[in-house]
């Protein structure tokens, strides 16, 4: 299938198939709510991909390709649902990088990119959830399921000596299957949940959630949330003496939650999906060539779901919704030319030969699976007010 379909892209560039349109695809994250201060780094970077395909002038005879940005809000499933009707019925894209968060993200997949057929990548949606949802071959993710965050998170929490813990995760599909996900593993590893407790998002006062976790007791508290809900919970766990060593994952990482937290959030222990190697490394030298923030949460993910969705248009010789989903696995996998960030003119030229590309990207991107992302998590400390990286897994 993979050579039938890059036969025909050498086909339709060796017609002189006139393109030199522009094509628009949507960037759909949360520019407001819980994540709201990582998002223009996420968007940022996405549009850098999108900025290298265009300025390389090998992009479908000419054409260029400009990122629509939509506000998912991260937690409204119909604000997120109404922003991707928009971009498909009034903006025109062809595509999706996005959703942010897992909730929105499920809502706009199922109740409006599958009724539309427009393909779907998210850079940061790892509900476990998605492995098991049917999308007809148009849901893909850069970030790996938070099955084996979970997992990873775990096993770190009892390699530290702590087999007694509190639970608190934010009340969304996000924090609940990363909750059973961590409370399967730990659980399976000799431990302990002292008290497992859902909290919401936006509230003022904590005290009352932090007092029915520190009475059921426990050495740490668990805290998978976002930097808003998450990152008050600990600071008034912090400032109650209820607890003195905490954990916590993806959603919480960022330059927000120390400004926010403080002396409380200091050895605190986290997990968050983040690669190394050269093609981590080249992404960051072009990031900040550009000006754009590579140190946030996502910003590799987001980048690479944006290649690989320009990179799919390429292999299918024309930037329509069907064609990107049919060839999105085939530019991401072997057989191929291995194509890195800064790279992409090269993938493009390949395609446009008749040739196959191999996308590692700055993720190290392999999709398993229906469009699931293998991936690596960065374990870290947070030392000095920095977040420092102790190792990867």
């Amino acid at each position: 299938m993979k050579k039938l379909l890059l036969a025909s892209t050498a086909l339709a560039f060796s017609a002189g198939v006139a393109f030199a349109d522009e094509v628009k695809m949507g960037v759909l994250l949360g520019y407001t709510g819980p994540i709201e201060s990582i998002t223009p780094f996420m968007a940022d970077s996405a549009e850098l991909a999108f900025q290298e395909i265009s300025d390389s002038g090998l992009f479908l005879g000419g054409s260029t390709i400009t990122g629509v940005r939509a506000d998912s809000t991260c937690v409204d499933s119909s604000a997120a649902q109404a922003a991707a009707e928009r971009l498909i019925s009034s903006d025109g894209i062809v595509a999706i990088m996005g959703a942010d968060c897992s909730g929105v993200t499920m809502a706009v997949l199922q109740n409006v990119a599958m009724s539309a057929g427009v393909p779907m990548i998210s850079p940061s949606a790892t509900s476990p959830a998605f492995t098991t949802t049917e999308s007809n071959g148009l849901f893909f993710r850069t970030s790996p399921s938070d099955a084996r965050q979970g997992e990873i998170l775990a096993g770190i929490v009892m390699e530290r000596g702590f087999d007694q813990v509190a639970l608190t995760y934010t009340n969304n599909d996000y924090g609940a299957g990363f909750a059973n996900a961590f409370e399967e593993s730990f659980l399976a590893a000799g431990g302990t949940i002292t008290s497992k407790v859902a909290h919401e998002e936006a509230r003022g006062d904590y005290s009352a959630e932090v007092g029915q976790l520190a009475s059921a007791g426990g050495d740490a508290l668990v805290i998978l949330g976002y930097v808003d809900g998450g990152g008050s919970m600990l600071r008034t766990a912090y400032e109650l003496g209820a607890f003195e060593n905490f954990f916590m994952g993806d959603g919480m990482y960022g330059d927000e939650l120390i400004a926010a937290v403080g002396e409380a959030l200091e050895g605190t222990v986290g997990t968050i999906p983040w690669a190394s190697g050269e093609g981590a490394d080249t992404f960051q030298e072009i990031a900040e060539a550009a000006g754009v923030n590579a140190s946030s949460s996502y910003t590799r993910e987001s980048y690479d779901a944006a290649a690989l969705l320009a990179l799919a248009a390429q292999a299918a010789g024309e930037a329509t919704p069907e064609g990107i989903a049919a060839n999105i696995l085939n530019v991401a996998n072997a057989p191929g030319e291995e194509i890195l960030p800064g790279d992409l003119a090269r993938g493009l030229q390949i395609l446009a030969d008749g040739g196959e590309i191999n996308y590692v990207g700055a993720t190290n991107v392999e999709l398993v699976g229906p469009g699931e992302a293998a991936g690596s998590y960065r374990e870290y400390v947070v030392e000095g007010g920095e977040y420092v990286t102790v190792q990867f897994h």
